[in-house]
């Protein structure tokens, strides 16, 4: 070793949490968010309640947590997994229909 090597001083630092052992979104060619991909096998409801598309800081600093799949009931009583990309607009009309009251009144909060 040389006299440079043995008289470094090595200083605890956070680790580089970009340094993955995985290959990182661009390694591996993707062209959306990892959150947003649909699993290649099938899932049960409960597999998919728990994905999480976006967990992160928004500008001010508040963490944002975004489901991969919002999980809403249908009138029968089934739950369905809508989401969040691919079913929007489906989405969107589940939010739309819990704004109307019995005789189809838009309810304004």
């Amino acid at each position: 070793m040389t006299d440079q090597q043995e008289n470094q001083i090595n200083q605890p630092v956070s680790k580089d949490w970009h340094s993955k052992d995985e290959p990182n979104v661009k390694e591996r060619n993707l062209t959306a968010n990892p959150g947003d991909r649909i699993a290649d096998e099938p899932q049960t409801i409960e597999e998919k309640s728990q994905q999480v598309a976006v967990d992160s800081p928004d500008i001010t600093g508040d963490q944002i947590t975004v489901p991969t799949y919002f999980i809403v009931e249908e009138p029968d009583g089934e739950k369905k997994a809508l989401h969040h990309v691919k079913d929007a607009e489906e989405i969107s009309d589940v939010i739309r229909q819990a704004r109307v009251d019995e005789n189809g009144n838009r309810i304004w909060w």
